[in-house]
């Protein structure tokens, strides 16, 4: 290639805005396959500052599975990459005669291969420290690695950058300075490395035997530190271990190691699932858009989700690294050996592998806990979801940027979904129906249909009805009506959904005898398939209390068909049902019910009583896991209450007042019970020193910080604010761990008058103690973002001009502008100065990385929730974007919001 050459493509690439097209919208049901396939490609990857040269050779193939042989189509993205060469069989293509380039494709005609094959070579240029986005080839700190998902492989090369080409990667070079970057790394197996004579340079060359769609594509090339172990599979086979970061935090690896080795022992013992190469690599990286990447053998993690030591990592920060480390290795089976056809079929790797993580982590913990903390996570994110503009099914039918669709819908929602398979087949026939679906469809992508038909065919069930929740948008709501008479007990279920047809909803109920207290009936899962179903429950000898959606059966809301809440009958659910998580709902219910009287005027002393009654119980409750009991303790939070307000009514101000005033009133009742518990419980941690991230320690952490928070809500007086600084400050200076650390400064962060100068004094101590570790300062900005100060907007502000604030860094910038979204009472002020300060951020955001400000965009489309001045004022700061230049990304979001 000559010197100063120029691009081939460099016409499109210097394409003004007004000659490239506009968003485009993919819809599902136009789905073609591929007429020709990249079945082999190998590549060279040379890098070097400011310039990195990537030589493809691809073996080009008719799809079998096609329409016949037809034009090449491949998808790249002129905005960086620079395509400089291009022949076929050692023939240099001729634009025009032999190809055609428009933006974002390269189109190589049928007729320069020979009966649709061939093999096709580029030579393509990129700069990876100039690649904000972070999708592609990038630079993070010291090192450069690579993030394909969902388009990203376009960014590197000109290729089919689509899930259902699957092609071996078959030998993969990266060259770059030995010094600078010692480590190289690329998917599957090591074939070989060693020096160069020149220039100080090394190289290595990776191999991967299975064949993997481009989205799976990575490799890493830094200055890294490591540490290593082994597993030895079910079979005998042993497995090379190897986690990298920077090295000066090696130190926090150990404990993703240790959830690594348990993810795969666990995937052997559930699913008889084992590894397959004789390699596992994963890297964490500082400047990741997502959670972690699954990779095929070289998982690329977000240090967020792989760094773990007591002084730098909370309990749920532990408990996050073991479930995300499991989540990825899961997909080496669901995911990566079976993948998705299209991205409309995203659920089926990710709410299959979703589930997987959710039943690993309650298996390696407490499974109540567990089902609790994920059906809270989709009560307040995922309904919220489903009720606004971007509500859409597990299977979205369009899309304009896919980027937009890694949401709470298609992860949260989706797993429920497989979930209610396990329910209604058992567990065992749930595992006979992923036998099948391995058996059928291992090293292939398929569809959603194709995993239903796997659990029907393995199980001689129909489950043609269930397929519609693929389709569905929206929460379904189960109403329930009941009748008692001569011993036999009735309960009606009527569902209404966006569903044409009636959905199959499993309800799993139990039956509590009123005057006894015990269970007469125990878990049964009913089958809701019709409009309108009664279930029939004969020789009873007395009423019952029906114990209904146990352990949250399906992703619905459930009411009773009266719309009034039966206070009484939550209460005694609350004492003596035997389902640890309707026991945990039924307390919750009746928080809810004495918040919203709050919110709409008095308290009454007949919900009153109840409350206090059941808060009693449980804070006494000897027998009780701890963590259950903190969760038991808690109110539902602002965004879980908000959900149950109807559209065009919710005040996020008034909210978190009487939200507010419900938790000082239990309090204040029970002060004396609670500093005797919190001393009680800081006692017991005195004498058991070590730290420790098993469920016990985890538990009584949890239940002594949900203690403190409830004494440090007292403080409208002077005295009452000296005093509760007083007490979180002596908690955070004898915190042993980052727990007890972040519990305290939550409660300092919102401390005013008397209790002022030991917020800023705390405030200041942990920076000073951050000594600039990445994760914990963005610790320090999140916990003042959600602050609960008149003046936290203004705070927020000066903190974007603080040296150590960055919206190039998606941790950072989340930490401190997303985390004031859900800061909701100041987010939603009345003066509408927080949808300003996001509009005012969004637009600057979006020229950097438009897929954290598409998601961050979010926050502004839900304006039907709010009353007419604030949705007008959402609607606004939208309105202003619209007339901007945005992102694919953005620019979605931004028309949905506005429709």
């Amino acid at each position: 290639m000559p010197p100063n050459a120029t691009a081939l493509n460099s016409a499109v690439s210097s394409a003004t805005d007004d000659e490239k097209a506009g968003p485009v919208e993919v819809f599902r049901n136009d789905y073609k396959p591929l007429t020709n396939i990249v079945s082999k490609i190998n590549m060279d990857f040379i890098i070097q500052d400011g310039k990195t040269t990537i030589t493809s050779e691809m073996t080009i193939e008719v799809n079998p599975n096609g329409p016949g042989a037809g034009d090449l189509v491949l998808d790249g993205d002129e905005t960086c990459v620079s395509l400089m060469e291009l022949s076929i069989d050692g023939k240099e293509l001729k634009e025009g005669s032999d190809y055609e380039l428009s933006p974002g494709k390269l189109v190589i005609k049928g007729s320069v291969m020979n009966g649709g094959a061939g093999v096709l070579r580029t030579v393509v240029e990129t700069v990876p420290e100039e690649n904000t986005q972070l999708s592609g080839l990038y630079k993070s700190g010291p090192m450069y690695c690579t993030q394909c998902e969902a388009m990203g492989f376009r960014r590197i090369t000109y290729y089919p950058d689509r899930p259902d080409n699957m092609a071996v990667f078959d030998k993969i070079r990266i060259e770059a300075d030995k010094g600078s970057y010692p480590v190289l790394l690329g998917n599957g197996n090591l074939l070989e490395k060693g020096d160069l004579d020149t220039d100080g340079r090394h190289y290595a060359i990776w191999s991967d035997p299975f064949p993997k769609p481009s989205y799976l594509f990575c490799i890493v090339a830094g200055n890294l530190g490591s540490v290593k172990d082994s597993y030895t599979t079910l079979s005998g086979k042993k497995v090379h271990l190897e986690i990298f970061s920077e090295k000066e935090n090696v130190s926090k690896l150990d404990y993703a190691m240790e959830s690594l080795k348990r993810s795969m022992k666990w995937d052997e013992d559930k699913f008889g699932l084992e590894y397959d190469l004789g390699i596992y690599n994963i890297v964490a990286v500082n400047d990741f858009n997502m959670g972690a990447m699954e990779n095929k053998g070289l998982n690329v993690f977000n240090t967020a989700y792989v760094l773990a030591d007591p002084a730098t990592a909370t309990d749920v920060d532990y408990g996050r690294v073991e479930g995300v480390i499991g989540h990825e290795y899961f997909h080496n089976w669901t995911g990566n050996r079976v993948t998705c056809r299209d991205w409309f079929q995203l659920t089926l790797k990710e709410g299959l592998t979703v589930f997987r993580d959710q039943e690993f982590s309650g298996d390696m913990g407490s499974n109540a806990v567990k089902r609790i903390e994920d059906v809270s996570t989709l009560r307040a994110r995922q309904f919220a979801e489903d009720a606004g503009p971007m509500s859409h099914p597990i299977r979205p039918d369009s899309y304009i940027s896919m980027d937009n669709f890694y949401t709470a819908t298609v992860y949260c929602k989706g797993a429920e979904i497989i979930r209610m398979y396990n329910t209604l087949l058992s567990e065992s026939g749930f595992r006979k129906g992923m036998d099948l679906y391995f058996e059928r469809h291992d090293g292939t992508g398929v569809t959603c249909d194709d995993f239903r038909s796997a659990m029907a065919d393995a199980n001689g069930v129909d489950l043609g009805q269930f397929g519609l929740w693929y389709s569905t948008s929206g929460t379904p709501t189960v109403t329930y009506e009941t009748e008692y008479e001569n011993g036999v007990f009735k309960l009606t279920l009527t569902q209404k959904s966006k569903s044409d047809k009636p959905l199959h909803i499993p309800v799993a109920t139990g039956l509590i005898d009123k005057v006894t207290g015990e269970e007469v009936v125990g878990s049964t899962v009913l089958e809701l398939k019709e409009e309108t179903q009664t279930f029939t429950f004969e020789g009873l000898e007395n009423d019952v209390v029906p114990s209904m959606l146990r352990g949250f059966s399906a992703p619905v809301k459930l009411v009773s068909s009266s719309g009034e809440v039966d206070e009484e009958a939550l209460a005694f659910l609350a004492a003596r049902d035997t389902d640890g998580f309707n026991r945990w709902e039924a307390g919750q219910r009746l928080f809810t019910s004495l918040v919203f009287q709050k919110l709409e005027g008095e308290m009454s002393d007949a919900t009153m009583g109840y409350v206090m009654e059941a808060f009693e119980r449980t804070l006494n409750s000897e027998g009780m896991d701890s963590s259950i009991k903190a969760y038991a303790l808690t109110l539902p939070s602002e965004s879980t209450l908000a959900e149950e307000i109807p559209d065009g009514q919710v005040d996020p101000v008034a909210l978190r007042e009487a939200r507010g005033a419900v938790r000082v009133s239990i309090a204040r009742k029970f002060e004396k019970e609670l500093l005797e518990m919190y001393n009680k419980l800081s006692a017991e941690m005195a004498d058991d020193s070590e730290f420790k991230v098993d469920a016990v320690s985890v538990g009584r952490r949890s239940l002594r910080n949900t203690i403190l928070g409830y004494l440090t809500c007292i403080k409208e007086s002077g005295e009452e604010q000296k005093v509760a600084a007083e007490l979180a400050t002596a908690h955070y200076d004898s915190a042993t761990g980052m727990t007890d650390k972040m519990a305290a400064l939550n409660a300092l962060a919102s401390m005013d008058g008397e209790g002022a100068s030991a917020r800023d004094a705390a405030l200041q101590k942990f920076y000073d103690e951050a000594d600039g570790d990445a994760l914990v300062l963005n610790k320090w900005f999140s916990v003042q973002a959600l602050a609960n100060l008149p003046d936290v907007l203004d705070r927020v502000k000066a903190l974007t001009k603080h040296p150590d604030f960055t919206l190039s860094n998606p941790n950072r910038c989340r930490s401190l502008i997303s985390v004031f979204t859900m800061n909701a009472a100041h987010f939603h002020a009345e003066d509408g100065e927080g949808y300003k300060f996001i509009g005012e951020m969004l637009a600057e955001l979006d020229k950097l990385n438009p897929q954290i400000s598409s998601r961050m965009g979010s926050s502004l489309i839900q304006w039907r929730r709010y009353g007419e001045k604030r949705a007008e004022m959402m609607k606004g700061e939208l309105k202003k974007l619209s007339e901007l230049k945005l992102s694919d990304d953005l620019f979605e979001i931004v028309q949905r919001g506005l429709k």
